[in-house]
């Protein structure tokens, strides 16, 4: 059973979501590289030593959706049960969190972002932290070791095709739909669990 969060952790992640959001408004409205440290403290209510207090950077008050998006997903790997594959619980967790209510703060955001050419290269690198949570789960499914070549080569393909699908998403004026998404992911969850079931068959790389 899950603890119940404390007054002290509420309290800690209101001031969080409350900085963030100050900060995400400042981004769409101002802009994000004209947007300052102390506009962000100001809008939220709170001293810069606050802000360093809940994000390292102002890059990673931007992203900050994104960090926790990682997290629930860690978290889904960490738990899938026995016999589901990697790539339904991705599938399946994409596209539930695209399925639920988004504000329109968070679509100006990601346009926000995607506009940017130096944003849009952070991304990329924030979506190569997804390796991490996958191939040890890949590394599950071929029944392999972690550093086997295989496992990286589908961890490896895997960020590569997302980082498609985010390139794809910047030339468009809004966020994809639930259904847009769909149609765009699914033919790349199919490429890549063929090739998961070829690796399974194949002879180890050398």
């Amino acid at each position: 059973m899950t603890a119940t969060p404390g007054l002290r952790e509420r309290k800690k992640r209101r001031t969080r979501e409350s900085i963030a959001a100050a900060a995400h408004r400042l981004f769409v409205e101002h802009g994000y590289h004209a947007t300052t440290l102390p506009d962000i403290a100001e809008a939220a209510d709170v001293s810069t030593r606050t802000i360093f207090a809940y994000f390292p950077s102002k890059e990673d008050i931007l992203f900050s959706g994104f960090a926790e998006t990682i997290d629930d997903l860690a978290q889904a790997l960490a738990h899938r049960p026995a016999g589901v594959q990697t790539l339904d619980v991705v599938r399946d967790f994409i596209l539930s969190g695209q399925s639920t209510h988004k504000s329109e703060l968070d679509a100006q955001l990601y346009v926000c972002i995607t506009d940017d050419p130096t944003l849009r290269s952070h991304l990329r690198a924030r979506i190569a932290q997804i390796e991490d949570y996958v191939a040890p789960a890949i590394a599950d499914d071929l029944g392999l070791p972690l550093d086997d070549p295989r496992t990286q080569l589908v961890a490896a393909a895997f960020t590569a095709a997302f980082n498609l699908l985010a390139d794809r998403g910047a030339s468009k004026s809004r966020p994809y739909t639930p259904e847009e998404l769909e149609a765009q992911i699914d033919p790349v969850i199919r490429f890549l669990r063929a090739g998961v079931d070829a690796l399974k068959q194949a002879a180890p790389v050398a």
